[in-house]
């Protein structure tokens, strides 16, 4: 049975490369291939191919983006192809998910091939997807991943305090522990998290990071900010009934009076 195959990468020659390896393989049928997050995407859906080779770094919508756009029953077996380091790469080997490390040899695309082509005849495409769902929910910083569950699937329990995040920055992600964030503005549907001169952004909003904040270190103190307690040297009182919250740092925040019956019941005096 051919193992119909879809090549996405935005730089031609990358392509070209994987497209002419794969022709190396007897049992490979390429039914196409996308140079964007975008055509990948419809790509999938127009040709149901069972194996994507998947570039993660591209412009606009990236491989991660790609997979996130698409349905489970959408998702075929994936090789990610990638130029992120080692340490990034625990994301993948975490998830058992397969890779192709740039620049990657002809003996090292066959062998990642002959694994997916192991797993694709044995039907383990739902085992696959569950692994790719978990991938995608540890990107986003939470246990799922909107619109990209498996139908039917029970909602998870409620998870514990997160001791890392994992954020994109610059091509890479970063596996951030939490303890090192010193606050937390909203950026609309994004969280902007602040970590000494550094700015990251996670999509998720400021109540899902919340409810995944360890509560015995983070304090919500407005509706758009999140503050790591361990950062904070004073409180000092305000116009209104609200706070100023003063950083070892000297960054001042604002802890507005909706939340200081919060604060000061967390703190253990009133405010």
């Amino acid at each position: 049975m051919p193992i119909r195959s879809l090549v996405v990468d935005d730089e031609p020659l990358a392509r070209r490369r994987v497209l002419r390896l794969l022709r190396e393989e007897p049992d490979a049928e390429v039914v196409g291939s996308a140079a964007t997050g975008d055509e990948a995407v419809e790509a999938v859906r127009a040709l149901s191919p069972d194996l994507l080779l998947l570039d993660v770094q591209m412009p606009g919508r990236d491989g991660f983006g790609v997979l996130e756009s698409l349905g489970a029953d959408d998702l075929p077996h994936v090789v990610f192809v990638t130029a992120y380091d080692h340490y990034a790469l625990r994301a993948f080997e975490v998830h058992a998910l397969d890779y192709l490390l740039k620049p990657f040899d002809a003996a090292r695309f066959h062998q990642a091939f002959g694994r997916a082509r192991e797993q694709i005849r044995r039907r383990e495409t739902r085992e696959h997807r569950r692994r790719l769902i978990g991938l995608l929910g540890e990107l986003a910083g939470r246990g799922d991943t909107a619109g990209v569950r498996e139908a039917g699937a029970a909602p998870p329990d409620a998870p514990q305090p997160v001791e890392r995040l994992l954020v994109r920055s610059e091509g890479r992600i970063l596996f951030l522990r939490t303890e090192e964030i010193d606050w937390v503005g909203a950026q609309g549907n994004y969280a902007e998290l602040h970590v000494g001169a550094a700015t990251y952004l996670i999509r998720e909003t400021m109540g899902e990071l919340e409810a995944r904040l360890d509560p015995r270190r983070f304090l919500r103190v407005h509706r758009s900010t999140i503050v790591n307690l361990d950062r904070v040297r004073e409180l000092r009182p305000w116009f209104g009934g609200d706070y100023r919250v003063a950083l070892l740092d000297g960054t001042e925040l604002h802890l507005s009076r909706v939340y200081r019956s919060r604060a000061a019941e967390r703190l253990g005096m009133p405010l």
